[in-house]
């Protein structure tokens, strides 16, 4: 059987309080040091988890130890919270029981950061599958939202929950996330407007101003700076440790993954703004004529901004700052506000609309993460709710979450009673009463229905006439004056008349955690909690369409005449219902302690700790579960932790599990009045008998590992041994083969060393007698060459004297001519046709040599840049040549259109729809489509028409119908003339006679005319019959035949009417006349 580890293994101090011996506070605060000190954050109280917050970040949250947990047995693994949740999410999946963790402890004590690790474990654990992911990643990305609207930094705590939290996850029948429902308590509205000193506003705000764009805050109608807004703290405003901006784009990812749209972020978002806008608005007094006082609203600015935000006429919420209008069945009764009235007014305004926008939150995000399906669900809860406060100054924030604790105190007693009662009869042992402090007293002086302090703040809130804190503070003189758990300076009973611990304006409640004093000042005004109805009507009038959500109460149609439930009402109606809730769930508890209020890591002060270990009522919890039996454990896991402890249960046991645990402890000799036997488990009362047991283990686990060495020593030199004598072996065995092989090696060493200075004396014997013969043919080689050599040069000797100048010359001249080839070479210019550089000649008689290489090189380097050219490019280069022939140095425009591509086709008239009709009227193919002006001679206007251009035709056709308007052969055409001008207007003169001259010559306008004279002179040549070119005729006066008149086109100099173009203009019948703007 696999031996596993237990919670009692390596303990530090003691990692279940019930277990502590002796059991003290200062021995219960010197354990919870003892472990914080070695980073054990984690101790039990029985099923109860203790943590207390380290201030930093520990190993103890890494996936190995999420596996480590998964699955194993609550006490087998040292305490951890991880232990807790998988308890709770295997009891809900493997048993079908609702289950509920319950975490509580006041600010800074880690609450939030609790929840999120049992989310994040119970995330870890259940199935995987994209729906199940999308599911666990929206619950997990709800926290990140609720934490940016209900969080806030205090002195105790740099992310303090404000809110209470309860979060119901729902899960299918294999433990599968389904989705969840949110409940939120008491949103602490009144930090809103005001903020103790040293702590700021709810996060949202200081994030929207920090990390939101300039657009966005731009349209808030925003500035980044937090001094001009009055709603927020200054002295806190920058947080150490928290990026505001970094949280922004967090919560704005967190609420698409939600499932928030764009247009709800952004009307959220608005409604933050409008907060802050609201906490600007300031007021002066004014007097009426009838003397009654009256407020104004000082600098308008931000409340029309505010206005604009909302979609709210400015004068409708002006008035409702300024005016109450009270109703009582059919009279309306309305009032003027006064100052003090009037910013009373504008902060309820801004509580009201932010706790309004958090409970939509809430609704919303609850709308996205609820389950789908209508099948049962398993429920599994989670509460993060705030502890147990006492302070120096306790109001009624204070006084209900107290009595909120005081109703789970009271649950929570009840709970672990009767699941300590349940699992003795489930195990079969008598269940004998337990005596404990029942807080029921106590709960019921806050919440009774007659004479209960909540119920008598309800009615002092509703009865009519002057009601005051210190009119409350009587009726409870008068009514609790005799409860044994309120005291008051001035209730009946006259032993607190000498207390000067009690003032006068304050009473005291004996909770289950201590005495806790509360000053009545401001009970009635918190608990009323009034919005004038003015201001919910004017919010209703909002285009905004959230807002009227928000205010439903608003709508004229639907006006109540009653007065609202109260704070106090609705608080102790919504613990109820989580009472009720958590009462049909298994309970199971994380309480949550603080070490100090530095929040700093490493310091444990004890005063502060054993003041939450009071307020807590944790050494009660210890008494509770230690009333009956402290320790109880399985047969199987007991057996097998202490089965060393008796001969005839080590090493292994046969029999039933129970059977062998009564073997063993018969063996021990235990008292029989220590333990009881149930049907699965083992009963333990006194931890000093488990501490016994331990002990007896220890001492038996040193004699087993004695043992275990010895024998474990003995084989191991047995072992040695014996592999030294079979090493022994193998290296003689080898050794003598190694000392053969050497010998062997010698040998032939040796005979190879004769052989090979036998065979190096007759190698150099025979290179000896090589030599020899190599030397005497060389010899007479040489005497022969020499005597040759003297033959040669007595015959020659008369001739050498008359060649030899002739020789050196050429000789000579061959070297210069080498040297200028190959500088040449190095030198040559670039192969651009363009390039006329070339290098200097370094001797004169070298000038026509120079000249001609210089020659044939350009020659050469033109025809390989000419290979380069395709067919379609020698075409386009051949017309920019008939272009420059045409048209340089003779008409201006010319010089602009050397870089522009002779395109042609300009329309792409085959492609393009719209001259589909055009483009079947012309049967060959269009080798130029642009759109000219056709000019009238009547007013020298011009009207668009498209030029097409054939090999045999050149076509006018209109440019909306597409339609041909003439046509004319190319033979057909005379000449064109151009002006010298910077102008695109040319002529088309017919032939006289011809079929085309019937209507007289055109006189056009195009913006590509250089194309279009270039393309009609190389086609018109290649058309006519004869052969003849056509006459491009370039003049500033020539004469154009229209119809039967002759007309006289005169270009001229000057400042165009109409932009910068060419313009004509009739001057009479007989001249039309150009003015072309002067080129700079």
């Amino acid at each position: 059987m696999e031996v596993k580890t237990s919670l009692l293994d390596n303990m530090i101090g003691v990692g279940d309080m019930v277990l502590l011996e002796p059991l003290s506070e200062d021995s219960f605060l010197e354990n919870l040091r003892k472990r914080f000190d070695h980073n054990e954050i984690y101790t039990y109280i029985g099923s109860v988890v203790i943590s207390v917050n380290p201030y930093r970040s520990l190993p103890i949250y890494s996936p190995e130890k999420v596996e480590e947990y998964r699955n194993r047995n609550f006490y087998e693994l040292s305490p951890h919270i991880y232990a807790l949740a998988d308890e709770a999410y295997r009891s809900l999946r493997d048993q079908d029981k609702d289950q509920c963790i319950l975490i509580t402890g006041e600010s800074g004590a880690g609450k939030t950061e609790a929840s999120k690790l049992v989310m994040s474990y119970v995330a870890a654990v259940c199935g995987k599958g994209q729906e199940v992911n999308k599911v666990k990643e929206q619950l997990l990305q709800s926290n990140p939202v609720l934490e940016a609207f209900g969080n806030a930094k205090t002195v105790r705590n740099d992310n303090s929950s404000r809110f209470g939290k309860y979060m119901d996850i729902e899960f299918d029948f294999k433990g599968d996330p389904l989705g969840g429902v949110i409940s939120n308590y008491l949103l602490e509205k009144s930090r809103v407007v005001k903020q103790p000193r040293g702590e700021r506003n709810f996060h949202i705000f200081y994030q929207l101003l920090s990390g939101a764009s300039d657009d966005t805050l731009k349209k808030l109608k925003l500035n980044r700076d937090f001094s001009k807004y009055n709603y927020l703290s200054l002295d806190s405003a920058v947080v150490t440790g928290l990026d505001d901006a970094a949280s922004f784009r967090t919560v704005k990812n967190a609420m698409q993954i939600v499932g928030f749209m764009e247009d709800e972020v952004q009307s959220v978002l608005e409604l933050v703004a409008a907060v802050l806008k609201l906490g600007n608005i300031e007021f002066k007094p004014e007097s009426r004529c009838n003397g009654a006082d009256e407020s104004r609203v000082k600098d308008k600015n931000d409340l029309k901004e505010m206005c604009e935000l909302l979609g709210i006429e400015q004068t409708v919420l002006e008035r409702a700052f300024s005016y109450r209008t009270v109703e009582a069945k059919l009279e309306k009764v309305s009032t003027t506000l006064n100052v003090a009235q009037a910013y009373y007014a504008r902060d309820a305004l801004a509580k009201n609309l932010y706790i309004r926008l958090f409970s939509w939150l809430v609704t919303r995000i609850n709308e996205s993460i609820k389950a789908q399906t209508k099948s049962r669900h398993k429920v599994m809860g989670v509460l993060d709710i705030y502890g147990f406060e006492i302070f120096e100054d306790n109001s009624f924030e204070q006084f209900i979450i107290n009595y909120c604790n005081e109703k789970l105190q009271q649950i929570f007693i009840e709970l672990t009673l009767r699941e300590e009662q349940e699992e003795y009869v489930r195990e079969g042992i008598e269940w004998t009463n337990i005596e404990y402090f029942n807080n029921a007293i106590i709960c019921d002086l806050i919440e009774n229905n007659q004479n209960g302090i909540m119920a008598m703040l309800d009615e002092e809130c509703l009865r009519p006439g002057t009601v005051t804190d210190e009119t409350f503070l009587d009726k409870l003189n008068t009514v609790c004056a005799e409860h044994q758990h309120f005291e008051s300076r001035l209730s009946k009973n006259s032993k607190f008349l000498n207390d000067h611990s009690l003032p006068h304006s304050c009473f005291r409640i004996q909770h289950y955690a201590g005495k806790v004093l509360y000053c009545v000042e401001g009970f009635v005004d918190k608990n009323n909690d009034l919005l004038y109805r003015d201001l919910s009507q004017a919010m209703f009038k909002a285009n905004h369409s959230l807002i009227k959500q928000l205010f439903p109460e608003g709508n004229p149609a639907k006006v109540n005449l009653k007065r609202p439930p109260t704070a106090g009402f609705q608080f102790k109606a919504s613990v109820g219902t989580l009472m009720k809730n958590l009462q049909t769930k298994n309970p199971n508890y994380i309480r949550c302690i603080k070490p100090n209020d530095k929040k700093a890591a490493h310091i444990f002060t004890e005063s502060l700790v054993c003041h939450q270990v009071r307020y807590l009522g944790l050494m009660e919890n210890v008494r509770v579960r230690r009333a009956g039996y402290a320790f109880r454990q399985l047969y199987g896991p007991c057996l097998e932790r202490y089965k060393m402890l008796c001969k005839r249960t080590w090493p292994h046991w046969r029999g039933p599990e129970r059977e062998g645990v009564e073997v063993l402890m018969a063996d021990l000799q235990v008292p029989t009045e220590e333990f009881s036997y149930g049907r699965s488990k083992i009963f333990i009362r006194n931890p000093r008998t488990l501490f016994f047991l331990e002990e007896r283990r220890r001492q038996c686990l040193q004699d087993l590992a004695t043992l275990i060495q010895k024998i474990y020593r003995g084989w191991k030199c047995r072992t040695h041994f014996l592999l030294l004598k079979k090493s022994q072996i193998v290296v003689a065995a080898w050794y003598r083969r190694y000392a053969q092989q050497k010998k062997y090696q010698k040998i032939k060493s040796a005979t190879t060393v004769v052989q090979s200075y036998t065979r190096g004396w007759q190698a150099r014997k025979l290179l000896r007698e090589l030599k020899h013969q190599k030397r005497c043919e060389e010899a007479a080689s040489t005497i022969a060459a020499y005597w040759h050599g003297a033959q040669v040069r007595r015959e020659y000797r008369k001739f050498f004297r008359a060649n030899a100048g002739k020789k050196i010359y050429n000789f000579t001249i061959q070297r210069i001519m080498q040297k200028y080839f190959l500088a040449l070479r190095r030198t040559l210019p670039s192969m651009s046709p363009i390039d006329k550089s070339w290098p200097a000649r370094p001797y004169r008689f070298l000038d026509a040599a120079h000249a001609e290489l210089r020659a044939i090189f350009h020659l050469w380097r033109c025809k390989k840049y000419r290979s380069q050219f395709t067919e379609e490019k020698k075409a386009v280069y051949e017309e920019k040549l008939e272009a420059s022939e045409l048209f340089k140095d003779k008409k201006s425009l010319y010089p602009s259109s050397v870089s522009q591509p002779f395109k042609g086709d300009y329309l792409e008239i085959s492609k393009n729809p719209k001259y589909h009709k055009l483009s079947s009227c012309v049967e060959e193919k269009v080798l130029l489509a642009d759109v000219v002006n056709k000019i009238n001679r009547a007013n020298g206007k011009g009207a668009s028409r498209i030029l097409l251009l054939t090999k045999k035709n050149v076509l006018l056709a209109d440019q909306k119908t597409g339609q041909v308007k003439a046509s004319v052969a190319l033979p057909d055409l005379a000449s064109v003339s151009v002006s010298t001008q910077n102008d695109g207007f040319f002529a088309l003169k017919l032939r006289e006679g011809s079929a085309s001259a019937v209507k007289g010559d055109f006189l056009l306008s195009s913006e590509h005319l250089i194309e279009t004279i270039t393309k009609l002179h190389h086609i018109g040549s290649t058309a006519s019959d004869d052969g003849v070119r056509l006459n491009v005729d370039i003049t500033d006066e020539f004469l154009v035949q229209f119809k039967q008149d002759k007309v006289c086109v005169k270009f001229i100099q000057g400042a165009p009417k109409n932009g910068n173009g060419a313009s004509c203009k009739r001057k009479n019948n007989r001249l039309l006349e150009v003015s072309v703007p002067a080129t700079a």
